[in-house]
């Protein structure tokens, strides 16, 4: 059929000026504020020019021979309701502008199809453009130095050179409400995470409502900053550290990119947004438990890579398997979720390396077991009192509210008396905000009983089958920020916070507030800088994991998609997160974007090497 419109210029015409029009509306539709007056979201010339570069493009790509692979029609489908489906939620946070009118639904249907054209073509393009690259060989004497010579020890350097700026001007470290309040917890000093739980015992401040291990370091470090006199010292003492281990890492996989043979384009890109993008000297710096763990699972990629290339030669020997077990164990030290990482990976392996599947399944259980012993067996016995329940219960928690709120009358007393038992009934209409569950879970009755929550339950599920567009609504809602690239809430952290200056303890910022400002003025701006700024978009982070996902798919690279099971177990901790966009949740792989790509265009690019990487 193609072929056909191919060879009969009009029609050809026809068809190019209509999927034109129809991604130009897609993307410049205003249907929050839909009239005659002012239907789209730019001026008429700028309509005319996108409408114009639309149409150039389809020219030049949409009439080549090629057949599109499944797993990029699936991806267009998925895009293009991600689009619609968020424009909707943050406009309204409701699904209103897609099914409140017929003439609505139609004119979704028209974006949708915009979309989905202007998807499957881009997606061909771009894995064309990948599988053909074939970079030119240029000589360049700084470039070789950096790049080819010393790329760990330069790219180091000039990572340490790029963020030197905002280690001094947000010396000791920025502070966030979560570590502010685990170092008063280790002061004894925090009520807030004493009020989640009912403590095994009042003597012992310390709960695992945030991981004991970061609790203890980050706590240890700042008592000894206060033993030898200023606290600032005792933070500064793990900013650093923390530094220079994400500048050790960042470095290290510049290095193993030139390993694997990385076009150096790529290797160049990689570190200037390593470089450039403030969100790894800001989250450097940030003394919160996500940046060693997304450190950690950085490092997890490189090793799954290895398994997976290597497999079935035997390169098991001590030194590996002791690498493996203690960097899973610092996965599930510093996150309670990390567990449920390993657990969705690394078993992965046993189905695609035969040769060493007894080894392979030693290094995993021995941290399974590790975990399940600290948190069930050491803690309890130390009387480090768990986190709460409630820290899981997000999803329903939310709906329920939203059900609430949205149909107070058809709630009967008996259900109001089982939710009043886990949530208190009387303020939770009013407490629900679509996009945080934190109001909702902050009103959690920790002494509910195993009963109370059983009953609660069951009032739960008989309401999803009375209104389940409701619960649906409520979990997009707090979740749609994920996969759609246009939210950006709750990005970086850089403000001061002055939890630990009103509990006594003298943290500070330095005199540099105007290099601060300019730094913070860059972060805050960044994420608004047309195609660059969508470095740091959730949403297209999800995106590129998929499309590489999806690489790995039509190039029949299946093994490696176990690369992408920590990103997946990620993005499903996301969804039953308390809140939307959150970026910290995600920095475990849009950290890692640079690797990650790497790493897919090595796999599908080269045949597997029958020898180890030394």
């Amino acid at each position: 059929m193609i072929k056909k419109i191919k060879n009969n210029e009009v029609i050809k015409n026809i068809l190019l000026i209509l999927m034109a029009i129809l991604t130009t509306l897609s993307f410049t539709l205003k249907i929050d504020n839909f009239s005659i007056e002012k239907p789209f979201k730019v001026g008429t010339l700028f309509l005319l020019i996108i409408g114009v570069f639309f149409y150039k493009y389809y020219q030049k790509y949409y009439f080549q021979n090629r057949k599109s692979h499944y797993a990029f029609d699936i991806l267009s489908i998925l895009f293009s309701l991600f689009m619609i489906i968020g424009y909707s939620y943050s406009t309204l946070s409701s699904a209103k502008l897609i099914f409140g009118s017929i003439p609505l639904f139609l004119l979704n249907i028209i974006i949708f199809i915009g979309y989905f054209i202007f998807f499957k073509e881009t997606l061909n393009i771009t894995s064309d453009f990948i599988i053909n690259y074939k970079e030119k060989d240029k000589k360049n004497k700084i470039i070789d130095y950096i790049f080819n010579k010393h790329p760990f020890r330069s790219t180091a350097l000039i990572l340490l050179i790029c963020y030197l700026p905002y280690i001094i001007a947000f010396y000791p470290g920025i502070l966030s409400p979560d570590p502010s309040n685990q170092i008063k917890q280790f002061f004894n000093l925090d009520k807030q995470y004493k009020e989640y739980v009912v403590m095994i015992d009042e003597n012992v401040p310390i709960t695992n409502h945030h991981p004991v291990t970061h609790t203890l370091i980050l706590g240890g470090l700042t008592y000894l900053g206060k033993t030898l006199g200023s606290v600032n010292v005792g933070i500064f003492m793990y900013s650093i550290l923390q530094m220079a281990l994400l500048i050790s890492l960042l470095a290290y996989t510049i290095y193993y990119m030139k390993k694997l043979d990385t076009p150096l384009s790529i290797r160049i890109i990689s570190l200037l947004i390593y470089a450039l993008v403030p969100i790894f000297p800001l989250y450097g710096m940030s003394t919160l438990k996500d940046t060693i763990f997304a450190i950690l699972v950085i490092f997890y990629y490189l090793k799954l890579y290895e398994c997976i290339k290597y497999k079935n030669l035997d390169r098991y020997h001590l030194k590996e398997n002791l690498i493996l077990i203690f960097l899973m164990i610092a996965i599930t030290l510093f996150r309670n979720n990390g567990i449920y990482l390993i657990i969705m990976s690394f078993p992965f392996l046993l189905l695609i390396d035969k040769k060493n599947r007894l080894k392979l399944l030693g290094v995993f259980l021995v941290p399974v077991l590790f975990y399940y012993g600290f948190t069930h067996v050491l803690l309890p016995t130390l009387k480090v009192t768990p986190g709460s329940v409630r820290e899981v219960l997000s999803i329903p928690f939310q709906q329920t509210a939203r059900y609430v709120k949205t149909y107070p009358n058809e709630v009967t007393d008996e259900e109001k008396k089982a939710i009043d038992k886990i949530l208190t009934y009387s303020t939770l209409a009013e407490r629900y905000k679509p996009e945080i569950s934190d109001p909702v879970k902050n009103e959690f009755n920790k002494y509910a009983t195993k009963d109370d929550l059983k009953k609660y339950f069951k009032v739960w599920f008989n309401d999803f089958f009375k209104h389940p567009g409701v619960y649906f609504e409520a979990t997009i809602n707090n979740t749609y920020g994920y996969f759609y690239p246009d939210s950006k809430n709750w990005y970086v952290y850089y403000k001061y916070d002055k939890r630990l200056k009103e509990a006594g303890l003298d943290y500070h910022y330095n005199n540099l507030k105007g290099v601060r400002n300019i730094l913070s003025d860059y972060a805050v701006l960044f994420p608004y800088i047309p195609v660059v700024g969508s470095i740091v978009s959730i949403g297209f982070a999800t995106w590129i994991m998929m499309y590489l996902f999806a690489l790995l798919l039509k190039f029949k690279k299946y093994d490696y998609l176990i690369m992408f099971t920590p990103v997946i177990s990620i993005i499903l901790v996301c969804i039953a997160s308390p809140v939307n966009t959150y970026f910290r949740y995600t920095l475990g792989y849009t950290m890692a974007i640079p690797l990650l790509f790497a790493l897919t265009y090595s796999a599908i690019k080269n045949k597997d090497r029958k020898k180890e990487v030394k």
